[in-house]
């Protein structure tokens, strides 16, 4: 059997549950999904701008430092959960970047880090927001919390109770 025959055969089916279940979360995912887009373009616009053209450090050799936003990008495209979780997490790299710049440096710089923050910032709570949605969104019901709600389980009828508590508990041996 050719593994890879079969990988490529799993990845249209785990694209198209991806897309199901999105679809089944509705506008709010979809909203979602653009701002983290837009938010992850808006980041990468300033961090090659900032490294290139507008306060340059050294020979622009930092610009390397939004390949990780970039490496997102396909994967925020087509829904991917995992890339929403770890995009979620490397964001605050970013955020930290930005807050030992705007300490540090002066003039455009410091307010070029202090949007870095801002945009790190939302971006994280957008990433986040989409998380919990696609998370409620495929386990079906919710509570009022928004957390998934498990159904109860009724013991049998025959079970016994504790001490008259009406509790029911292990008849096992003891």
């Amino acid at each position: 059997m050719d593994l890879d025959a079969v990988a490529g055969a799993a990845q249209p089916a785990a694209r198209a549950r991806g897309a199901a279940a999105v679809a089944g979360a509705g506008a709010a995912v979809q909203r979602l999904r653009a701002a983290v887009t837009v938010l992850l373009l808006a980041l990468v616009a300033l961090g090659l701008a900032w490294e290139l053209k507008l306060a340059p450090t050294g020979s622009g050799t930092l610009a390397i430092k939004v390949l990780p936003l970039v490496a997102a990008l396909p994967g925020v495209l087509r829904h991917r959960l995992y890339t929403y979780r770890w995009l979620a997490l490397l964001i605050w790299l970013y955020v930290l970047e930005g807050l030992v710049r705007a300490g540090s440096e002066h003039g455009i710089a410091a307010a070029l880090a202090m949007v870095e923050v801002a945009l790190g910032i939302t971006l994280f709570a957008a990433a986040a927001a989409y998380i919990r949605r696609r998370l409620r969104g495929s386990t079906g019901s919710t509570g009022s919390a928004g957390s998934a709600v498990t159904p109860a389980v009724t013991p049998p009828a025959d079970t016994p109770t504790c001490a008259g508590t009406g509790v029911h508990c292990d008849a096992g041996p003891t």
